[in-house]
């Protein structure tokens, strides 16, 4: 196994004849703020060696928050950047891992994505948006990891995707069209659960989006968690984030209460960027009789098999 360079082994490294790294490749400004970022995980994980006495960080595992866009990543990454403080991890301050390029839509390849993944080092916590692909649920599913796969209500997910291509990431690649082809919220929400048909950016209908992720829904080595079950049931939902993390070998160095008093405390919606209201069921105030037969049209059975609903007579 190939070692990092503060001389740690390394989780899912790249084996020998496999130089993802050397396939990727950064323009000079993004490759130098990129290791700017390096640098400072490499210091966070020194002040973590010395506040646990550690000598590395082997045997630790990556703390990854997996999730379907719009669905509550960053409540559970917040969640997860608590555990700094409860045993070695460390807040890996990498941008998110995902599969299209936000600013020009592009799909990025599973060699990209699994490269990216070959960073994360023993203790890390990361966060991005994966589809079930075969190499990625390998990775995340492996010794070592402790993963997270969070999704929420799809009609709240549409909601909140109109909000955000609109007026929070107007670098999005959607964002002009949204602001300027598109006349108000009603039909900006039709798009955003019919997809637009457009072959070179793809943007696909609210159930195609959801199809690939679904996997990770039946692998034991993941724990699925509800963006609702976090607001609901707050303190039982932390517990099972605190327990999956012992389960898969997180080295806790404080009792269960008081971790999860920490993991609590983490939680900041004013520190996330495209929190807006942080509530369930917001889509019944935005939806319209049309907008709800038009999305029961597309979703199909997708919200009985997600649990948000018994069958489709709401």
């Amino acid at each position: 196994m190939n070692k990092t360079t503060s001389g740690e082994q390394g989780i899912g490294q790249t084996k020998p004849g496999m130089n993802r790294r050397s396939k990727i490749a950064r323009s000079p400004q993004v490759a130098l703020k990129y290791q700017a970022k390096l640098t400072r995980r490499w210091l966070r994980r020194t002040q973590q060696m010395l506040s646990y006495n550690l000598l590395f960080l082997r045997g630790v595992p990556v703390l990854f928050a997996n999730s379907f866009p719009k669905s509550g990543t960053h409540l559970l990454t917040q969640v997860l950047q608590g555990f700094p403080q409860i045993g070695p991890a460390v807040d890996s301050g990498l941008p998110p891992i995902v599969l299209f390029d936000p600013l020009n839509g592009r799909q990025r390849s599973q060699a990209e994505v699994l490269h990216d993944l070959d960073i994360l080092r023993p203790g890390d916590i990361a966060y991005g948006h994966l589809h079930a692909d075969r190499g990625v649920v390998e990775h995340l599913c492996q010794p070592g990891y402790v993963t997270y796969f969070i999704l929420r209500d799809p009609r709240d997910v549409v909601v909140s995707h109109v909000y955000y291509i609109t007026e929070m990431e107007t670098s999005h690649i959607h964002h002009r069209y949204y602001v300027e082809q598109l006349r108000d919220f009603d039909e900006r929400l039709r798009t955003s659960i019919t997809g637009i048909p457009d072959p070179d950016v793809p943007f696909p209908d609210i159930q195609q989006r959801f199809v690939p992720f679904l996997e990770w829904l039946e692998h034991s080595e993941v724990l699925a968690l509800r963006y609702e079950d976090f607001l609901a049931n707050h303190e039982p939902t932390l517990g099972l984030v605190f327990d999956h993390a012992l389960h898969r070998g997180f080295p806790a160095a404080v009792k269960r209460d008081e971790a999860l008093r920490i993991l609590s405390k983490s939680i900041d919606p004013q520190r996330s960027p495209t929190f807006r209201s942080g509530k369930a069921g917001g889509w019944r105030e935005k939806f319209s009789p049309e907008n709800t037969r038009l999305f029961k049209d597309i979703a199909g059975d997708l919200l009985i098999r997600l649990g948000s609903e018994q069958n489709n007579d709401w």
